[in-house]
């Protein structure tokens, strides 16, 4: 599940190394889908991508997700325990949003409803989504993030941050899920640092953290790579 406000093509470099098939979906309003209606809650998302997997007939799964893919993943395991077999939680946190944090996302969300514009999300969010050394030594890849950005759809960047700022905090869910998981973190991620991950890996019953050097927020497109290994062990450990 990707990133905000991406699409699921962040990922191809991923998919690109991992001998499974993995299913990419694009979290409704993202990547041409069509933005939800009613009070924007993550639980959309989730039961969005449970109705994906119904269709293509799987009932179990292996999921993961980054950053506000990890926030759906979680939501995803509130509603829809039963079908997680395996977790994978990338560049993302447990906790809900502190209040200033929340009114943060809100006072975005309405900027780039109003104005019909991902401006802000160029000023405030892309600055922190890669890490120093890629923003240094791989322009490729701050091109086309920055690219990701400014297409991101206003309407539909609005809802998440909507929904990210109502989301609840998913200690205890983690807490209570016992499936072999997997907690990925680029060493360089100043958006939700590796503290943040350290505090999931520390609660989830059955997890291993991995700690990617020289990336940022965005570890599977920073480094495709070795996520995909860290993807595969996973895998593998679902399997055994």
């Amino acid at each position: 599940l990707h990133a905000f406000p991406l699409d699921a093509q962040m990922y191809v470099g991923v998919t690109h190394h991992l001998a499974a098939h993995p299913i990419t979906p694009n979290l409704p309003g993202f990547g041409g889908t069509a933005v939800p209606e009613g009070e924007p809650s993550l639980d959309v998302y989730a039961d969005a991508v449970a109705a994906e997997l119904d269709q293509l007939n799987l009932e179990r799964v292996v999921l993961g997700g980054t950053s506000m893919g990890g926030y759906v993943a979680m939501a995803f395991c509130r509603r829809h325990a039963e079908r997680v077999a395996g977790l994978a939680l990338i560049d993302t946190k447990a906790s809900a949003d502190a209040p200033e944090a929340a009114d943060g996302r809100r006072t975005m969300a309405r900027l780039m409803a109003d104005e019909h514009t991902t401006q802000p999300l160029m000023d405030n969010l892309f600055p922190k989504l890669l890490g120093a050394s890629t923003v240094s030594d791989r322009p490729e890849v701050v091109q086309q993030v920055e690219g990701w950005v400014r297409d991101a759809p206003p309407a539909s960047a609005a809802y998440a941050q909507r929904a990210m700022a109502a989301r609840p905090d998913s200690f205890d869910t983690l807490r209570a899920f016992n499936v072999p998981s997997l907690v990925v973190v680029g060493a360089e991620d100043v958006l939700l640092p590796p503290s943040d991950s350290e505090q999931i890996a520390e609660v989830l019953p059955d997890s291993e953290l991995v700690v990617v050097p020289g990336v940022g927020h965005l570890s599977p497109v920073e480094a495709p790579e070795l996520v995909a290994t860290a993807l595969s062990g996973l895998i593998v450990r679902v399997d055994e």
